[in-house]
């Protein structure tokens, strides 16, 4: 067990500092002291970190600390705090280790007896859960879907019966693929789709996946998809389930028109959907 005392301890400290997920005003008094006053920000692009900084004046010296390089990287966080230094971390957007890597460095701080402290500030997961118009109470973060369909469908096979509200980052060059994958696996649920949040064009759009899908195509920039939890009375038609049990029944040597046929009578659906959906796929 190790017990960490954050405001009682001398030790040196790891500070895991959100920035701005668009708006640059939402940074908070404390992460600016913060990245201030410790020694190094280690970024996962400097780049972006450097125009921050210039914004609000910040001179600290930057470091490069991301998925490619950690192995390097690591060590020589490690070694800036046992020289009794302070070292805060940022990704380009949001909270650190929210989906971008990050969690390595933590366990290796925490393993060597250091402090690691999170700063409060924006997260586009929150931002979107609470203003999605869905229940806020239980919810699960899934993070960023595979990028195939057959893994993504997978994906959401395995999460379809849980009953809280789940939310997802997508990139929109892949939302419409992804918003079809969960319509066929998920049925045809209440969603809210919230992009470019905290940025000049943000926007809610809140409906069924269907409704949604109308008007992905033309939807740009960074996205959050707030979806509904399995209800016991739903009456969800899985179409992954029935695309794998054609896959079956040609295995077996059936003719896939045959087979379409057969699964769509066992399942109750329509056969032109189902065909339609198998070779799209």
């Amino acid at each position: 067990m190790i017990r960490q005392k954050s405001f009682e301890s001398d030790v040196s400290t790891l500070y895991l500092v959100p920035t701005p997920i668009g708006n640059l005003q939402e940074m908070t008094p404390r992460a600016l002291d913060i990245l201030k006053e410790v020694s190094v920000i280690a970024a996962e692009d400097t780049r972006n970190t450097k125009k921050l900084l210039m914004a609000y004046g910040i001179d600290t010296m930057l470091m490069s600390h991301h998925e490619h390089n950690q192995q390097v990287s690591i060590p020589k966080i490690i070694e800036r705090l046992e020289n009794g230094e302070n070292v805060a971390v940022v990704s380009d957007a949001g909270y650190p280790l929210v989906s971008d890597p990050g969690q390595k460095l933590v366990q290796e701080t925490i393993s060597h007896g250091f402090n690691v402290v999170s700063v409060s500030g924006a997260n586009a997961a929150m931002n979107a859960l609470v203003a999605s118009g869905l229940s806020c109470y239980h919810y699960l973060f899934y993070g960023f879907l595979d990028n195939k369909s057959s893994k993504r469908k997978k994906q959401l096979e395995e999460i379809k019966t849980i009953p809280y509200t789940t939310i997802f980052y997508e990139a929109p060059h892949r939302i419409e693929d992804t918003l079809q994958d969960m319509l066929e696996v998920l049925g045809n649920r209440q969603m809210c789709l919230a992009r470019e949040l905290t940025k000049v064009h943000e926007e809610y759009i809140r409906g069924t996946i269907e409704e949604v899908l109308e008007v992905a195509a033309t939807c740009k920039g960074e996205m959050v998809i707030v979806m509904d939890g399995f209800k016991q009375d739903d009456v969800v038609f899985d179409m992954y389930t029935a695309i794998t049990k054609v896959d079956e029944y040609i295995e077996s040597g059936m003719r896939t028109k045959e087979a379409i046929g057969l699964v769509a009578k066992e399942m109750a659906c329509k056969k032109n959907e189902l065909y339609e959906a198998y070779h799209k796929r």
